[in-house]
């Protein structure tokens, strides 16, 4: 049974703030939760480290910025694989990558980069490993079309981009893979913080493109997740 709480008018702010973690969504989705840290505590986040701990669960943590990791005491550090460049953490066993790669992560720039840190870091948090494909932006397009053979096999590109954010849209013209586009918030003036990518990317005229919000890499793995773990279970029913 999946839990419920239940919160009467007389219950004290610390108790309406109570954690409940989700441990049935691996079940129901074939991920478990992640912990966004961004609005979190550092005691919040050290006592889900040890309500995970007592569980006997993996977790990852996601936007997890490096004041914040210091705020835990040498206990709750010592218990998390932390990665500075994508603001993660991996509480448990770090799974060995899977064989063959089958997602690419592709970059219009190099100011993009922690976004395509938090998707790649996400995709090795569930042993799926990714070709990195850096700084391949539409205003040097020969870039990108010197790699457009290595990406064709992929069964799933991320397309991370900022600006105009013309970079999904051209490689979902280009390649047959599931493209999921990610907005971010790079950019001057009217890009907005990303609202004109996001804008772009939507009403991009690439048919099948998928888009996540902006700066959303976590949410871009987790999409990629999915499409992957589809094609394994249709391969095995196939099979069966």
């Amino acid at each position: 049974m999946y839990g419920e709480v239940l919160l009467s008018e007389t219950k004290t702010v610390s108790d309406r703030e109570a954690i409940v973690l989700d441990d049935f969504r691996d079940d129901r989705l074939g991920f478990d939760e992640a912990i966004l840290c961004a609005q979190k505590t550092p005691e919040q986040i050290a006592r889900i480290v040890e309500m995970s701990q007592a569980a006997g669960r993996r977790r990852l943590f996601t936007r997890l910025d490096s004041q914040k990791f210091a705020a835990l005491t040498p206990k709750n550090q010592q218990a998390l694989f932390y990665d500075t460049s994508s603001s993660t953490a991996v509480l448990g066993k770090v799974l060995s990558l899977k064989s063959p790669v089958r997602t690419a992560i592709v970059s219009a720039g190099s100011s993009d980069v922690s976004v395509v840190a938090e998707a790649h870091a996400t995709l090795e948090y569930y042993g799926e490993g990714s070709v990195l494909v850096a700084d391949v932006g539409v205003a040097g397009i020969w870039r990108l079309m010197e790699r457009v053979e290595e990406l064709k096999p992929m069964s799933v590109v991320i397309a991370v981009a900022g600006m105009d954010a013309a970079l999904p849209t051209v490689l979902a013209g280009l390649i047959p893979s599931s493209i999921i586009g990610v907005p971010t918030s790079t950019g001057y003036g009217m890009a907005r913080g990303g609202e004109t990518a996001l804008s772009a990317m939507l009403t991009s005229c690439a048919p099948g493109l998928t888009v996540v919000n902006i700066d959303n890499g976590y949410g871009a793995a987790c999409a990629a997740l999915r499409v992957l773990n589809a094609t394994v279970k249709a391969d095995h029913n196939l099979g069966s």
